[in-house]
């Protein structure tokens, strides 16, 4: 899951983010609202979590030029007012969630996947393909019973393969969906995370490598 989490409070910002990546989401920062934009623009990510009162370009205006955009994006507005006419003018704006600060963590977690399930074509909350059982909720994966000690990236790689139901992953998908804008798309970061996860699932092998295209389960 790749999340942008745009807060003017960097301390904060820093904090959700460190957060959001042990729950294994790929977390990308901007501390205002101009920078949101603009990585918005390059980047797909799953979910905007929004500071709706920032410096310079207002939130408000963030969130209706992506909500008019063509962007995927589930936005989850965060502000210091929750009466109920802050949040219908939050969701009138065009946001797809609205959440009071202060806020209890694992709420914002929750939110963050439900939203993201909503970004993607609908998959069941469990996710099987023959003795392989992922189970993103609560970071789990099985292999014919057996626990699989997964990173988080290889946790997040094995997902989006299982997701794909026997298609074709690029490894710039991959890498896109998986990692931060930190990631150096000329390393070898998935080519290296792939054949650790294809060793972690064991015999007889899983993972495909098709030629000149990605990967696939």
């Amino acid at each position: 899951m790749r999340v942008l989490v745009v807060e003017d409070h960097e301390e904060l910002a820093e904090t959700v983010a460190s957060g959001l990546r042990r729950e294994g989401m790929a977390v990308d920062l901007a501390l205002d609202g101009a920078t949101a934009l603009e990585r918005a623009e390059v980047n797909g990510y799953d979910v905007v979590v929004l500071d709706r009162d920032l410096p310079g370009v207002h939130g408000d205006r963030v969130c209706r030029t992506l909500a008019r955009g063509d962007a995927r994006a589930r936005v989850l507005m965060l502000t210091a007012s929750g009466t109920v006419a802050d949040r219908v003018a939050g969701l009138g704006l065009g946001a797809d969630d609205y959440l009071a600060k202060p806020f209890a963590f694992a709420e914002l977690v929750a939110r963050i996947r439900a939203l993201a399930r909503r970004a993607q074509p609908a998959l069941p909350p469990v996710l099987v393909r023959g003795e392989l059982r992922v189970d993103p909720a609560r970071r789990e994966a099985t292999r014919a019973g057996s626990r699989l000690p997964l990173s988080p990236k290889e946790f997040a790689v094995l997902e989006l393969l299982m997701a794909a139901q026997g298609g074709v992953v690029s490894a710039e998908e991959l890498l896109e969906r998986a990692w931060d804008e930190a990631a150096d798309p000329f390393s070898q970061t998935v080519k290296v995370t792939v054949s650790r996860l294809r060793r972690k699932l064991g015999e007889p092998p899983l993972i495909e490598t098709v030629e000149r295209a990605g990967y696939r389960l």
